[in-house]
């Protein structure tokens, strides 16, 4: 099956320039996971909303144009699923209203995979919102776990908002301390890894270096290749296993994020 993840920012957008489709006819993918929607099913158009070629699931932020993901399915591989739910809620989650989580648990023979796409704050509004945001990759951590533990096949895609290591980001020296690479970030991505979490990414590709996911538009940072690696696909160890190979999508335009793609034999 084939995964792919990207941060849309906004996707009227990126539907109206023509580059939503150049990806998905290009990939084809089995499962879409969408981040920073930015909009309401009321205002999407029929291709993202009664596509013909996939099953569509959205969570839209209470803020008009704000945040948001959402989840494609193909239709064949939709249709083969058993036990489908989608989800919108994360115990102990802050931010509940801002439609960042699209959850989607299924089966498959005797096997049952959540596949979340989560768009994680960015937390440099306040010290609110950075306290939020500790806190919402802590609720997500513990719930990741709880789903493992259960014996479930666990793969969370999205915009984590955080540089793991220096290595993850073109000016580490530059960004140190700053949100999006600031030490309590990290960590939790430090403690996840050691909690048995993979970056599969990373774990296929270590030690790569120039690889990015995110660069500002502002700046034209992407001609540059001065970017953040912020956006990826984290695997239990059973879902890890199933991972075939992981790659960012660099030359897809239409949005400041590049889609993520993994494939997984299911």
């Amino acid at each position: 099956m084939k995964l792919i993840t990207w941060n849309v920012n906004g996707i009227r957008a990126v539907e109206r320039k023509g580059e939503l489709a150049t990806l998905v006819d290009a990939e084809t993918p089995d499962f879409l996971l969408l981040q920073e929607i930015k909009g309401t099913r009321e205002q999407f158009s029929k291709y993202l909303t009664e596509n013909p070629h996939y099953e569509q699931f959205y969570h839209s932020a209470e803020k008009k144009g704000y945040a948001g993901t959402g989840l494609w399915v193909r239709r064949p591989v939709f249709d083969s699923l058993k036990k489908v739910e989608f989800h919108t809620d994360v115990p102990q989650m802050p931010n509940a209203d801002e439609g960042r989580v699209s959850w989607l648990s299924f089966a498959i023979g005797r096997r049952h995979y959540d596949l979340m796409s989560i768009y994680f704050p960015n937390g440099g509004k306040s010290e609110q919102a950075w306290r939020e945001k500790l806190e919402f990759f802590d609720s997500i951590h513990a719930h990741m776990n709880r789903l493992r533990d259960a014996g479930h096949r666990v793969i969370v895609g999205g915009d984590m908002n955080v540089a793991h290591t220096e290595i993850d980001i073109a000016r580490p020296k530059e960004n140190d301390g700053k949100i999006g690479f600031h030490p309590d970030e990290r960590a939790w991505m430090d403690r996840v890894t050691a909690d048995g979490w993979h970056d599969a990414w990373r774990a296929q590709h270590p030690g790569v270096v120039d690889v990015y996911s995110y660069w500002d538009m502002v700046t034209r940072a992407r001609d540059r290749n001065v970017g953040w690696r912020i956006d990826y696909f984290l695997a239990c160890a059973k879902s890890f296993k199933q991972v075939v190979d992981t790659d960012y999508l660099d030359a897809q335009m239409g949005s400041d994020h590049c889609p993520l793609r993994m494939n997984i034999d299911a």
